[in-house]
């Protein structure tokens, strides 16, 4: 059937087609005759009936036009074998006889039944067929059209739809009209993370190609650490930090308006925890339209509203722009040529949602019993309980497969059987099913909402307990083990899966310890096996040996041969040279023959790579760290994936998984973002704080692929059960928007305004950003606590020295910028400067030597390593490592002057927030204030009706101006917010703002029981041995992150030692010297890795 069905793919003739589906029809019919009487009155294998039943629905559906009275016959027949007299009725009534002999092959239950049950992966979506001239490989779906819509009218969109939906397709379509229009005009993708870029990039260079002037490229790619072709390319590939430095800086404003079209790929980042606020800034901050997509938005209104509003702002400043720079003579001309020309729609932002996935998601729940791994068909409805439905209903995304719709009105039936509208929920008599041949996905769709809105009416009608029983009828019931016990049978479930056709797969964890031993655990697993087939059978084991032996003998006498002169053999010796090398030749194949691992004994798709491609993939990874177990793993079709790998070997894992040769891969929540890996199922494998719904969701939606898989998996192995619904039924965060302000960002804005060559446009990027917040949207609350937080940033930017009175950068304005994503280190760093600590540390070996002795530059490492390479260590890591081979692992403490340096720069802060927190607190909401957050318990009045000892507390809560009122009751005042410590616990929660708003350098961090966690010095000790083994062996660090650690921390030395020259008048100054020479030092020790 494989072969028919790749036959029917390739086959141009639609009148081939019909002729092959009806010869196929006739096969699949016989056989499923032979088979009901072979079985007899024995269980019937369906997928037989399946495949008749397929055969039908697909000349009825694609070859209509070929249809004719004896064709319809043998259809009408056909269903009738299959036990559906009524629709062999329906199809043929004219020319139907009864035949008993057909009458023996029944499947046993009703068609609409059989068709949801068994066939609901099959069931054919309503899709269009007029094809789009815009789209040349396949005809797109309404939704999508509106997205090439979007892109010729120059608008902008919020595109929300699943994963693997075919929303990425607008971008390139984006990419290929800029590339069509002009020479000049850019395009850039903006990509969550580094590892998309990498991905994008390819994509691009293999879809695109334009002949342009000299000097332009097509695509560039800019992230921190790699820079090609950024300004001079028409498609740039970047991340959003690197986005919002060229968008802020002064001199790149001229590029800035090359941009035509910017794409924000994940854009839902904006509600993370980190990295959201460039998000915002980059949204606020463009004039072009743009695609914002995403797969996981829970309040994607509100987002449009909130960048409409901010287009709207760009249409009137750009007008108001427009008429200041126009002559009047010029405006009367323009006004003219506008009646004349169709209205631009330049400033709309359209939302498009499409909320159905290609393929239905099953949800498997795993356990142990014995030595076997059980799975447990988890039904969607058994996340949810009573109380959640009555509170929130039943969640939107909430999705059943056509037979989980069936399962849902079986126990809907089961459990209450007089059930008033069980009669016409019943498949076989609900409308859009009856007497129906062809069952579509857009009925089974209907069909999943009926059912869904009856089971939710239940509680209206007073049959909790009921709904009650139907829910916990369809709840799994799975053992439970221990964590060491799943560990170790980790690979029983890949072997499972494996023998279910469910892989490829991609095992999500979250500790990346546990990824590389999943997947190293399952080799051996497999090598196990590989040696039990091997030991049945000795003499091949021996003749192994043997061969081996013989070709080790061989390539000795090969080698003394090839270091002969050829010239001077002879005839005979040249011949028993050829017949050495052929023997050699004959004895390698057999070897490899002999040694070949036997198909259960690997995961690898042989077909799928061949083998010279394989080699040169391996050739890549020749000189990366645990290369020959990556390369181990991946022979047997498996691999890990994870931050702290390089970027080759996360790409080696990835290329060979998209073609299809790895089909186990055990992975973080690096492939959950953005790359394009698609698999048949996804394994939750590990739980941890961080699987929330976010996650599960951007995960889960991985499984299926479309065109290739009929249905996606999700198994969840070792989670929890209440973990499951939990994740099942919550709903994503909103997209709220974080607090957008810091001081350095303030002062770039500063930067801009005051040295960019368009003032007028800088001025209104600044404003843009300034005032159209997505915290601040609707809430003027919030804009207000913004403003008199841009006033104590200015505040204190004057009084530092960063601003003169006109508001115009000055002093170290340029350095602190350049190291804005490491506030608020950088200020410290000036401090040091202007107080000139760094100066006095910097003294040559000799007076007018352009030298630094070793211990000045440890010295300055350890002040930097202070600054910029922050990482702690757990507390309890000073007890239980004692001793360490070459690191010193723990970082010694800052030089005394230093540390009173930073100890007095923080007071400062402290002072000036502390004032910016008593001003704040006058915003704050007190009616919510004096409500407990949970309980919602009012203390704002004297007395509590409901407790004696609310009533207590209430009278003696003193009433302070800017301290919370449960604060208070512990004693604080408004003085205590003087002190940073105490900002979290007393600050008015309503206010929205904490601590970390305030740039303090915290020197010790203590954890949540009160111990000091110390600094890991990995920056000084790699500085000191040059080994990133040793930062793994001792310091803790996984080798790739070490690595990402020591590169981030040189580019921050060399952007010190740039700036510095800028600054600087004279270029032998000390200072400047002992930067350069550190950079220098420490590029050599990298590279040398």
């Amino acid at each position: 059937m494989k072969r028919f069905e790749k036959f029917l793919k390739t086959c141009q003739s639609n009148s081939v087609k019909f002729i092959a589906e009806m010869a196929g029809l006739n096969f699949c019919l016989e056989v499923w005759k032979e088979h009901c009487k072979s079985q007899g009155k024995e269980a019937k294998d369906l997928n037989i009936a399946v495949q008749v039943m397929k055969r039908i629905h697909r000349i009825l559906d694609k070859h209509q036009e070929f249809l004719q009275k004896s064709h319809l016959k043998t259809l009408a027949r056909s269903l009738q074998c299959l036990g559906f007299e009524k629709l062999a009725t329906t199809l043929n009534s004219q020319t139907l006889e009864s035949d008993k002999k057909l009458a023996k092959y029944p499947v046993g239950i009703g068609a609409a039944r059989f068709q949801l049950q068994y066939m609901g992966h099959y069931l054919f979506r309503d899709e269009r067929t007029d094809p789009d001239l815009r789209v040349q490989h396949f005809i797109p779906d309404t939704w999508q059209r509106e997205l090439l819509d979007v892109v010729d009218n120059n608008e902008s969109a919020v595109i929300v739809a699943p994963t693997s939906s075919g929303k990425t397709y607008a971008s390139y379509y984006c990419m290929e009209k800029i590339l069509r229009e002009s020479n000049d005009g850019v395009v850039v993708y903006v990509s969550p993370t580094k590892a998309l870029v990498n991905q994008v990039v390819a994509t691009i260079q293999n879809r695109f190609s334009k002949k342009l002037p000299d000097g332009f490229v097509v695509c560039g790619v800019f992230t921190r650490d790699y820079r090609d072709n950024a300004l001079n390319c028409q498609i740039l590939v970047t991340v959003p930090q690197c986005l919002e430095i060229l968008m802020l800086s002064p001199h790149r404003q001229a590029w800035v308006k090359r941009i035509k079209y910017v794409i924000f790929d994940e854009v839902h980042c904006l509600g993370g925890e980190m990295g959201a606020d460039i998000w915002e800034h980059l949204l606020v901050m463009i004039r072009s339209p743009f695609l914002a997509l995403s797969a996981t938005i829970s309040n994607p209104k509100h987002l449009t509203e909130w960048l409409q509003s901010v287009k709207n702002y760009w249409q009137k400043t750009e007008s108001a722009m427009d008429e200041s720079t126009t002559s009047p003579s010029v405006t009367r001309c323009t006004r003219k040529l506008q009646k004349q020309l169709p209205e631009k729609k330049s400033y709309r932002v359209r939302l498009v949602l499409y909320g159905e996935r290609y393929n239905d998601l099953e949800k498997y729940v795993c356990s142990l019993k014995d030595n076997d791994v059980v799975l447990d068909h988890y039904h969607p409805c058994a996340a949810l309980t009573v109380k959640h439905i009555e509170k929130y209903g039943i969640p939107l995304d909430i999705a059943f497969s056509p037979r989980e719709s069936i399962q849902l009105f079986d126990a809907m039936l089961n459990n209450w059987p007089e059930w008033p509208r069980a009669y016409e929920l019943d498949p076989e008599e609900y409308i859009c099913f009856k007497n129906k041949i062809t069952i579509k996905k857009a009925d089974a769709r209907k069909y999943e909402h009926d059912l869904k809105k009856e089971l939710s009416s239940w509680i209206a009608l007073g049959q909790k307990d009921k709904l009650n029983d139907v829910l916990e009828s369809l709840k799994p019931s799975p053992t439970d083990s221990s964590e060491r016990v799943q560990s170790m049978r980790f690979p029983l479930l890949v072997d499972k899966l494996n023998a279910m056709d469910k892989l490829p797969a991609i095992f999500f964890m979250f500790n990346i310890h546990n990824v590389e031993q999943a997947a190293q655990n399952v080799f051996w697993n497999l090598q196990k096996k590989n040696k039990q087939s091997s030991e049945q059978n000795p003499k091949t084991e021996k003749e192994i040996e043997t061969l081996r032996n013989k070709l080790s003998k061989m390539k000795k006498k090969i080698e003394i041969i090839q270091s002969l002169d050829p010239k001077k053999q002879t005839t005979s010796k040249v011949e028993n040279v050829i017949a050495t090398l052929t023997e050699y030749t004959a004895l390698k194949k057999r070897l490899a023959k002999l040694t070949k691992v036997p198909p259960d004994c690997t995961y690898a798709n042989q077909r799928a790579l061949d083998e010279k491609t394989l080699r040169r993939l391996l050739f890549r990874l020749r000189r990366e760290s645990s290369c020959s177990i990556q390369a181990m793993l991946a022979k047997r079709g498996i691999g890990y994936h994870h931050s702290a790998m390089l970027s080759k070997q996360r790409q080696f894992v990835e290329i060979l998984f998209r073609m299809g040769y790895i089909q186990v891969v055990t992975s973080t929540s690096t492939l959950a973002l953005g790359i394009n890996m698609p698999c048949k199922s996804v394994v939750f494998a590990e739980d941890s704080v961080y699987l929330d719904a976010l996650n599960y969701r951007q995960m889960s939606g991985r499984a299926g692929r479309r065109g290739q898989d009929l249905i996606g998996n999700v198994f969840f192995y070792g989670i929890p059960l209440p973990k499951v619904q939990k994740l099942m039924k919550s709903n994503v965060p909103e997209l709220k928007g974080q607090f957008p302000l810091s001081i350095t960002l303030i002062l770039r804005l500063m930067l801009l305004a005051a040295r960019a060559d368009d003032k007028a446009d800088a001025k209104a990027k600044v404003l843009s950003v300034l005032n159209h917040s997505l915290l601040s949207f609707s809430q003027q609350r919030n804009k207000d606590v913004l403003k008199i937080y841009f006033i104590f940033s200015f505040q204190f930017l004057l009084k530092e020295g960063y601003l003169d009175q006109e508001g115009m950068p000055i002093g170290y304005a340029g350095l602190v910028s350049h190291l804005h994503y490491h506030e608020p280190s950088n200020f410290a760093l000036v401090d040091f400067l202007t107080k000139g600590l760094l100066h006095k540390l910097c003294q040559p070996i000799m007076k007018g030597s352009l030298i630094f002795s070793e211990d000045v530059m440890e010295k300055l490492v350890l002040v930097l390593a202070h600054l910029f390479g922050r990482r702690h260590l757990p507390a309890c890591y000073t007890k239980y490592k004692k001793t360490f081979s070459q690191s010193k692992v723990f970082l010694e403490d800052l030089p005394e002057e230093f540390a009173a340096a930073v100890k007095e720069y923080n007071n400062k802060v402290e002072n000036n927030f502390g004032c910016f927190l008593l001003t704040a607190a006058k915003l704050a909401d007190m009616e919510q204030e004096y409500h407990l957050p949970l309980s919602k318990l009012d203390f704002a009045g004297r007395t509590c009706e409901d407790s004696d000892l609310a009533s207590h507390l209430i009278k003696n809560t003193k009433r302070i101006m800017a301290i919370s009122p449960f604060a208070c009751l512990s004693g604080m005042v408004d003085q205590d917010l003087f002190s940073i410590h105490n900002v979290n616990k007393a600050v008015f929660r309503t206010v929205g703002v904490d601590a970390s708003n305030a740039p303090v350098l915290w020197i010790e961090k203590y954890d949540n029981i009160g111990r000091k966690m110390p600094l890991n010095a990995y920056a000084l000790d790699f500085y000191k041995h040059g080994s990133l083994d040793a930062l793994f062996e001792d310091n803790g660090l996984n080798r790739g992150d070490a690595y990402n650690m020591l590169r981030d921390f040189l580019l921050t030395i060399k952007a010190i030692a740039a700036s510095l020259c800028e600054l600087c008048e004279d270029e032998n100054d000390n200072l400047v010297l002992a930067f350069k020479q550190l950079a220098e030092n420490y590029k050599a020790k990298l590279d040398k890795i």
